[in-house]
């Protein structure tokens, strides 16, 4: 969408992790500590953890939101990321930002969790990690979802037969713009 638009775009996992995806990447190994948090932790106390981590990060992205909000010379900019909470940007109350959220039904969220994790080569020990992970974002997803219909905010809900620019069309139309 930011290249559509010609802004800049920014995730807020490129400004903190926690802990971290649990599958290595060609440039990232998974440390011991993210293989023992998904390998001890409920899903119900990840996402615990993972929105304690959120909220010590809020005042960060609130304040990046707010100051590229205020600078009339700073360019338009597409933030996205699970940290940015519903109540959290609902109260900004800002004119020049807006918002929607993304969902998915779970068995997308897991087959896109599965393909990307290479979940089909992967051990019963590296597996395990990647399902505590995709129930973690599944539970996540559901109260997201919750408190975005609670608070009336827009939302769209992305399917596997969507392209990008059927996604992006989707979310400026939920804005309101074109």
């Amino acid at each position: 969408m930011a290249a559509r638009l010609g802004w800049e775009a920014i995730s807020t996992d490129s400004l903190a992790r926690h802990p971290g995806r649990p599958w290595p990447t060609p440039t990232w190994v998974v440390p011991d500590h993210v293989g023992e948090h998904y390998r001890t932790l409920t899903p119900d106390a990840l996402i615990d953890s993972v929105l304690a981590h959120y909220g010590r990060m809020w005042p960060m992205v609130r304040g990046m939101i707010e100051t590229r909000a205020g600078d009339p010379h700073a360019g338009s900019l597409v933030l996205e990321g699970s940290a940015l909470w519903p109540e959290l940007v609902a109260e900004l109350d800002l004119p020049a930002v807006r918002a929607v959220w993304l969902t998915a039904d779970d068995a997308l969220f897991t087959a896109r969790i599965r393909r990307e994790s290479r979940f089909d080569d992967a051990d019963a020990a590296r597996r395990q990690l990647i399902e505590s992970f995709a129930a973690r974002t599944r539970l996540y997803d559901a109260m997201m979802l919750a408190h975005v219909r609670r608070l009336g905010l827009p939302c769209v809900e992305v399917s596997a037969a969507m392209s990008e620019d059927d996604v992006t069309g989707a979310v400026l139309s939920a804005l309101g713009a074109r």
